[in-house]
């Protein structure tokens, strides 16, 4: 007879078969979708204002200085309170940050500098959305169906990223109203999905309020090597090899495409992606993660370096999809890992923490391409990026070989 595990192993939806998993994984597609057409749409709109990818920099550091700022309350209060119930507060708050965003073009008072207020308001609500999704996956399924959730939890993101900018183009070239109307509506959507999840049990925080209790993630993960690794790994191999922020610039000047070409850039790591993450749904990985991680953000950077250098459209829209494809399986095993390897009590703040890091590698990895590209230009900029990434990946293999000798993602063996 076949044993759960077996089972759960070959049934490529056995997260679905739990209905709390299915509302959550609406609400991570709507809100996601919905945000894909506010990045593309505020991407367009700042840099149509000022031509300048200085301010396209600016949009990724206002969205992750909240996160850094209050890691230590996030993580805590998805530790203590109910993880669903943060995660709907949370989308509400974005619901409202949308809805300014719409009233701020509808009245044509649509400016950097109220923009920027507005996005760390996105900022807030992303900072504590993080830790409390993350953490909540692991409670609405069996420990046997969770690398198959990791995989569908991806892909709600991925999918997004494929037709979130497409439509975000073409909405916005439609009417920028009707982009952020659109996306306003999606994240109502999304917190409606979430508050309908029925209370999951967690093992809630009951410790007395301080600061070891407020610091237990950073103790978690710097003692445990393989967490500490993977997490700083995401870090610093993104937020040097990330070239989202710059899309825009190659799609007006480089590329010479308009709107809808740049959703057509955005949308395409997001292709290779959840082709990729469909894959590992009926085909995970069960041996030598650690080494197929290293080797997938190696190509990452080199695939990066293509993308900087190529002035052909097509060239690099498939370029950005094979980007795409290596990233989700660096990411599959990194997430896996980490929320088996971290104890329930603790796990808020321990993503509260990667929440961070992750916004490091992401908003504060556009930062630094916005800087770069205004300081050397905008292709030296990528290509410098794509060459820190492959360097990141060989030191981390050297630096943690805790991480690089993992071999399966079944958590602690």
């Amino acid at each position: 007879m076949s044993s759960p595990d077996t089972i759960a192993a070959h049934d490529r939806y056995a997260a679905f078969r739990h209905s709390s998993f299915t509302l959550y994984w609406l609400a991570r597609f709507f809100g996601s979708f919905a945000i894909q057409i506010i990045s593309v749409s505020v991407g367009w709109q700042i840099y149509d204002q000022t031509r300048d990818p200085f301010y396209l920099g600016i949009v990724g550091l206002v969205q992750f200085a909240p996160s850094l700022l209050l890691v230590l309350i996030t993580g805590a209060a998805s530790d203590r309170f109910g993880r669903r119930l943060i995660m709907g507060l949370s989308l509400c708050v974005e619901v409202i940050c949308a809805a300014l965003l719409l009233i701020l073009t509808a009245t044509h008072l649509f400016t950097p500098g109220l923009v920027f207020v507005i996005l760390v308001g996105f900022g807030i609500g992303r900072a504590f959305l993080g830790p409390a999704s993350a953490s909540l996956v692991i409670n609405l399924v069996p420990t046997e169906t969770f690398s198959n959730a990791v995989s569908w939890n991806s892909s709600a993101w991925q999918i997004a990223t494929i037709v979130g900018p497409v439509a975000g183009g073409l909405l916005y070239g439609l009417s920028p109203i009707a982009a952020y109307s659109i996306a306003t509506i999606m994240i109502a959507i999304a917190a409606i999905c979430t508050f309908s999840i029925p209370k999951p049990a967690q093992h809630t925080l009951h410790e007395a309020r301080s600061l070891q209790t407020l610091l237990a993630g950073f103790h978690y993960i710097w003692k445990e090597k393989v967490v500490l690794g993977a997490i700083s790994l995401d870090l610093f191999a993104v937020l040097l090899g990330g070239a989202v922020a710059l899309l825009p610039v190659y799609a007006r000047d480089i590329l010479e495409l308009g709107p809808w070409g740049l959703g057509m850039l955005r949308a395409a790591p997001g292709i290779g992606a959840i082709l990729t993450a469909v894959w590992l749904t009926g085909h995970p990985i069960r041996d030598h993660a650690g080494l197929i991680m290293f080797a997938f953000v190696a190509l990452f950077g080199l695939l990066t370096i293509m993308f900087g250098v190529s002035n052909i459209a097509w060239l690099s829209i498939v370029v950005l999809v094979l980007m795409g494809a290596a990233d989700m399986i660096s990411v599959y095993i990194r997430e896996t890992l980490l929320q088996l390897w971290t104890p329930d009590h603790v796990r808020g703040r321990v993503n509260a923490v990667n929440m961070v890091f992750v916004g490091a590698s992401n908003e504060l990895g556009e930062f630094r391409a916005g800087i770069m590209a205004s300081l050397i230009g905008t292709i030296p900029a990528v290509v410098f990026g794509g060459i820190g990434t492959v360097a990141v990946a060989g030191l981390w293999a050297y630096w943690f070989p805790q991480l690089r000798k993992a071999r399966n993602l079944q958590g602690r063996t």
